[in-house]
């Protein structure tokens, strides 16, 4: 919707917050997509680039940690153990993640990212639909 003109100007007020909130975690969570659906509603909600980012990163710091409380449980029957260099792999990229978005934050435009995220939201439902993911 960020690609087509009519729907840039696209946007939810602050009294939308929590109706987005519950909708993009209940969605997210039947379908396994909580960042790109809560990222769709968040860039229309008006916020700074930096605020935009910042309520991503803690809401999905939040959903990681209900996840690893939940793993933590049946740690044993998880299979970490055989799969050690893929979760080293992806804690050192979300790591170097966090560290190059720190520093492209500041060249970057909030719409910019909105460019971004919509070409990335639809390249995943692609492979989504055609069964990659």
């Amino acid at each position: 919707m960020d690609l087509v003109p009519f729907f840039s100007k696209l946007k939810f007020g602050e009294e939308k917050l929590p109706l987005g909130g519950f909708l993009s975690g209940f969605f997210g969570g039947l379908s396994g997509n909580q960042g790109a659906l809560r990222t769709a509603f968040l860039i229309k909600a008006g916020l700074s680039k930096e605020a935009f980012i910042g309520t991503a990163v803690v809401v999905s710091t939040f959903v990681d940690f209900t996840r690893l409380s939940v793993y933590a449980t049946n740690v044993s029957q998880s299979g970490i153990g055989d799969n050690i260099q893929l979760v080293v792999c992806a804690t050192a990229s979300a790591i170097a993640g966090a560290f190059l978005g720190n520093k492209l934050l500041k060249k970057v435009t909030l719409k910019f990212l909105q460019v971004v995220v919509a070409i990335m939201l639809i390249l995943i439902s692609v492979a989504l639909g055609a069964g990659f993911l």
